[in-house]
């Protein structure tokens, strides 16, 4: 070998001997930074909630008196809703009242109850027709409210 590439091979494994020690000598690792969501029951909405579940429970093991039950129960009910507020914001009243209107004048399915879609036909959970057919689709003519077939025409109603 000559000495040119005896040199080489030094500064070669020199280098190396760098890039592969040189973090622990300098103390500095490339570090990444892990986002974790926040675990629920750390939040003060999950801690109300948990609390309140505590209460029930303990209510239903006898551990708590009538008394305690309802002064604990307000008093993690009002937490719990107060977190509710502060992490949705100042609108969540204006958010469930028109949830709540959308609600109630939404088509109801007879098995399943009010539907969530307004402008559904038919229920998403059953397949039922939605609200009242009062005519018939090939005579127009007035259907008997239950009636399965069309008095005039005889065409099978639309379950």
């Amino acid at each position: 070998m000559t000495l040119v590439e005896i040199v080489a091979a030094v500064l070669l494994g020199a280098a190396l001997l760098w890039l592969v020690l040189g973090p622990l000598v300098r103390g500095t690792w490339p570090r990444e930074q892990i986002l974790e969501p926040e675990e629920a029951a750390e939040t003060p909405r999950g801690i109300a909630l948990a609390a309140l579940r505590e209460v029930e429970f303990d209510r239903e093991t006898g551990k708590l008196s009538d008394d305690d039950y309802h002064t604990l129960k307000s008093q993690y009910t009002g937490e719990a809703l107060a977190a509710l507020r502060a992490a949705a914001g100042p609108d969540i009243e204006a958010m469930v009242a028109a949830r709540v209107r959308g609600v109630a004048f939404a088509p109801a399915c007879p098995t399943c109850g009010p539907r969530v879609e307004p402008d559904a036909i038919f229920c998403s959970s059953c397949g039922r027709r939605l609200g009242a057919i009062d005519r018939c689709e090939h005579c127009r003519s007035a259907l008997v409210p239950g009636g399965l077939f069309c008095e005039s025409c005889g065409a099978r109603v639309a379950a």
